[in-house]
């Protein structure tokens, strides 16, 4: 498979490590049970669960709850550390729209053990995102219409807008822990409405200004 971001330019930045924000959404947060963390909560997908447009994607035999989560995505251009959040847009290449796919049943085992979520989170094809496009087209990444759609059915609707951290403020704390690389790229949280995923169902993800991201489940 080719583990490469492309742009609707035709550029091309091989897949990184991806960051993903959790409850950055104050309603998906209340919706989960959990309160809002006091600071960005942070966990990690390998560049093996990126999967491109118009993947099918399996169930994990381990899981009998797959969750759509919509998000959108930020694709890092450049190496960077410890960046201001006044400067934090001139590392970015470019915006998509991605699916956190979570299997439910195997977060909520390892919550119950304080155990980490690298099962639940970051399985092979975990991480379906759109073709993206440069950042230049995209003139505020915190005003984006988002949603997902189950066969046609709108599951998801919100905005960036709602986000809790900005993009500036999540590159800013991201970068001020690890060192962020060109190919990296950040999930900046989903809004409520998240739910179970069907073997036959086909899913459309949306985000303003971005190329559709379309995947089935098999």
């Amino acid at each position: 498979m080719n583990r490469n971001f492309i742009f609707t330019d035709d550029t091309q930045i091989p897949v990184g490590t991806m960051y993903c924000i959790g409850r950055n959404y104050s309603a998906h947060a209340k919706e989960m049970g959990v309160e809002l963390p006091e600071s960005a909560l942070v966990f990690i997908k390998p560049p093996t669960a990126f999967v491109p447009n118009q993947t099918a994607i399996n169930i994990p035999s381990i899981s009998k709850n797959m969750h759509h989560e919509v998000e959108m995505v930020v694709i890092i251009g450049k190496d960077c550390s410890h960046v201001t959040a006044g400067d934090a847009l001139d590392y970015v290449a470019g915006y998509a729209v991605g699916i956190d796919l979570t299997l439910r049943d195997v977060q909520a085992i390892a919550k119950q053990r304080g155990e980490p979520w690298a099962i639940a989170k970051g399985f092979s094809g975990s991480a379906p995102i759109s073709t993206a496009v440069p950042a230049k087209d995209i003139t505020n990444p915190n005003d984006l219409s988002i949603e997902l759609k189950v066969n046609g059915e709108i599951r998801q609707k919100g905005s960036t807008s709602m986000m809790e951290r900005t993009v500036e403020q999540l590159i800013e704390y991201v970068a001020s822990i690890f060192t962020l690389r060109e190919g990296d790229c950040i999930f900046t949280g989903t809004p409520e409405g998240v739910g179970r995923l069907e073997s036959g169902d086909m899913v459309t993800a949306e985000l303003q200004g971005v190329p559709i991201l379309e995947i089935s489940i098999v």
